[in-house]
């Protein structure tokens, strides 16, 4: 659908709302980098696949470039409207084409590694009688290793950035990950690594800690409200007055950020030296509250570098401490000190802060931003003694309740899923919102201990066409990597792994490159060495020969040609060499074709009917040394060369008398016979032979001098007769 721009703010289409509306909701935006250089002359808009628009941006015809010639500059951009703006287009965002390369290539040898043993175990199990390859013990195992090496690949959240350290930093400046690599985690976390079993509540906090700032571009989260009072740290005389102080340091305590509090606590005014004000209670209570924070009991069985917080790794441990502590802070909550604080906010803040350590709702919801957040603070000091999936659906579904989420993301999609234990909703939002690649490298985490999805994902489905759900995924995958000429060198490691439609796609795939570039035809043979395509090999090396033959590379053309051991199409080049050659076989018809037959080499045998020109190319040079006197010995392999020629099948019939022609001088020099009985007998038998041929209408003739004939049986009976005589 083309468009012109209109003057109403660049629009192509006036947007005036729905009907009987009176104010119009503004249409969602979505920008798009196509490169063009204003103004954009026309734009063609066409649907593609799925919820892909591809949008055509034409610049300006230009015509004082090349001669008057007009000339268009334009682009062409894939835009992913996804559901409601968020989607796979959130992904393209974050990870440009060259990075997503670098991780589709990257993936390629843990996938090939985790298949090659599931197969092996595969094997096992049909031996051992097993039900299915989860069943090993060894087999999570694997996959977490194939996990780790997928989120390493994805990037690593803990990497700092570089940067001059300031003290009043508050959150480290760090790369700012992306959902792809959310995603992985939190399906790792739930699915695969068994070990955090007793410690997942944890590892969920853990994980909003490193993937909180992915929540914060559409609605605001705990991170941008760090984010936000850092920037105004900076012109801040006396913090505590700040409403914005305190509210920060509910919000990361809330959500388990105890370094961050413990470090914002430290500007308080009160640990300045140069306090006019008695502030020693104040500074007392700050402190503490700093220590109750510090020391707060964590279950799991280590700490990051960095992180505070008092480590049990037993539950026995954990619950003693827990007690221990909580008692503190209700100890220190009913302390007479507070009376003798002065500054009131000061009071009020580390008392919320308080609240919240103590596991009061009211003050937990109003500090956290997002469900997420409500999410985690739960875990933290409601249900600190939760383990597993202990009624985690229905408590996202309560913050979800009082944390209504302002926006979508495929990232809180993704969690309700995995919390609501339902493999068709986790593979649907990674379908959805995070594409191909995710989906087809995810599969084996969700079947590394789930028999249900395991089951779902590879039970053979007639209404796919006898495939399964997981190898539809990666067929589409693969047709993704083979859309492209920089990727679809690794969609035969995805295709090969489709048992049912995989290898067939496989050979489309090869049989559709480009021959033009013999790098790239190398390329496609060695594909088809490795995983044994002998006959799709010899049909591309076929392909090759006949377009170097159509486009006067004649050599190249012939080399293809033996590769592929095709010896009709050899017989067919030799008998078109043979009309080239001309009516009679001579020295400068020849010459042109003597490049041709160096690139035949020594294994002749394979060269079908080209043989004659290769044995013939020896005879003539070997004739042209007996005949310069050259070498004694040259005479008698020249001999031996024309009787080889003459016995051999594939010397054409037609040739046999120019054969003999080219000989006669040679015959006729030399005082002494140089054929024997027998072998001018053979020569004799040839010429008779070749007198009833010439009574057959396809005969072709040499056009050869009228006294040819006469001259060759004179020579050859002038030679059988010193032959009788030297034999007798």
């Amino acid at each position: 659908m083309p468009g012109m721009p209109t003057d109403g703010g660049g629009a192509i289409v006036p947007f005036r709302g729905e009907p009987g509306q009176g104010t119009p909701s503004p249409p969602p935006v979505r920008p798009i980098r196509h490169g063009v250089a204003p103004p954009i002359f026309r734009v063609y808009v066409s649907w593609s696949s799925g919820n892909l628009l591809q949008v055509a941006c034409l610049g300006p015809p230009n015509s004082e470039v090349c001669g008057g010639a007009e000339e268009v500059a334009g682009s062409v951009v894939e835009v992913n409207l996804g559901c409601g703006g968020s989607g796979g287009a959130e992904v393209e965002e974050e990870i440009d084409e060259a990075e997503m390369r670098r991780i589709e290539y990257g993936s390629v040898p843990a996938f090939a590694l985790l298949q090659s043993r599931k197969n092996a175990l595969a094997d096992a199990a049909a031996m051992s009688r097993m039900s299915s390859v989860p069943d090993y013990a060894e087999w999570w195992q694997y996959v977490l290793e194939y996990s780790k090496t997928i989120g390493n690949l994805l990037g690593n959240p803990d990497s700092p950035a570089f940067m001059i350290e300031d003290p009043k930093t508050i959150l480290q400046v760090r790369e700012k990950p992306t959902s792809l690599r959310a995603a992985w985690e939190l399906l790792e976390i739930f699915y695969v690594d068994k070990q955090l079993q007793s410690w997942l509540p944890e590892r969920l906090v853990d994980w909003l800690a490193d993937f909180d700032c992915l929540m914060s571009g559409k609605e605001s989260t705990v991170y941008s409200k760090l984010s936000n009072f850092q920037k105004k740290l900076i012109n801040l005389q006396i913090v505590e007055d700040d409403p914005d102080y305190w509210n920060g340091l509910s919000a990361a305590l809330s959500v388990g950020w105890l370094d961050i509090v413990v470090n914002l606590l430290r500007f308080h005014g009160s640990y300045q030296l140069d306090q006019m004000d008695n502030r020693e209670t104040e500074n007392g209570l700050v402190e503490a509250v700093a220590v109750l924070v510090s020391t707060m009991p964590r279950l799991r069985p280590n700490l990051p570098t960095g992180k505070l917080g008092q480590c049990c790794k037993t539950r026995p441990d954990f619950v003693k401490a827990w007690e221990k502590w909580r008692g503190q802070v209700t100890k220190l909550e009913c302390s007479a000190f507070w009376i003798q604080c002065g500054h009131q906010k000061t009071r009020d803040g580390l008392k919320n802060l308080l609240h919240i350590m103590m596991g009061n709702i009211k003050e937990l919801t109003a500090s956290t931003c997002h469900w997420l957040e409500l999410f985690a603070s739960h875990f933290l000091y409601i249900r600190p003694f939760t383990v597993g999936f202990e009624g985690m659906h229905h408590l996202a579904q309560k913050c979800i309740q009082l944390k209504p989420s302002s926006g979508t993301n495929g990232l809180t999609g993704l969690i309700i899923g995995v919390l609501s234990e339902n493999p068709e909703v986790v593979l649907a939002e990674c379908t959805q919102n995070f594409g191909p690649w995710l989906v087809t490298h995810a599969m084996d985490l969700l079947t590394a201990d789930n028999d249900y999805a395991d089951t779902m994902l590879h039970e053979e489905r007639p209404h796919l066409g006898g495939i399964s759900i997981e190898e539809l995924h990666r067929l589409v995958y693969a047709q993704v990597l083979c859309s492209h000429s920089l990727t679809w060198q690794i969609a035969p490691t995805y295709l090969s792994s489709c048992l049912n439609q995989g290898l067939g796609l496989l050979e489309i795939l090869l049989l559709k490159q480009p021959i033009q570039d013999n790098r790239l035809v190398l390329k496609t043979l060695e594909i088809c060495r490795l995983y044994e395509l002998d006959n799709v090999s010899a049909n591309i090396m076929k392909i090759a020969g006949i377009y170097h033959w159509k486009h006067g590379r004649k050599g190249a053309g012939v080399y293809w040609f033996q590769q592929a051991h095709d010896k009709v199409r050899l017989d067919r080049i030799a008998q078109q060499l043979f009309e080239h050659i001309g009516k009679s076989v001579t020295d400068d018809s020849f010459k042109q074709w003597e490049g041709l037959l160096e690139l035949l080499g020594p294994d002749i045998g394979s060269a079908g009917g080209l043989e004659f020109l290769h044995r013939y190319r020896d005879f003539k040079r070997s004739l042209q040394q007996a005949l310069d006197g050259r070498s004694g010995e040259a005479a008698r392999q020249t001999v031996d060369f024309l009787i080889q020629l003459m016995r051999n099948p594939s010397t054409p019939q037609r040739f046999w008398l120019p054969l003999l022609h080219d000989s006669v001088e040679l015959l006729n020099c030399k005082p002494s016979p140089l054929l024997n009985v027998a072998e001018t007998t053979l020569l004799l038998n040839k010429l008779q032979e070749l007198s009833l041929a010439k009574l057959r209408p396809d005969f072709s003739n040499n056009h050869l001098p009228s006294h040819a004939l006469s001259s060759v049986i004179l020579a050859l009976a002038s030679n059988l007769a010193c032959a009788i005589l030297e034999d007798s």
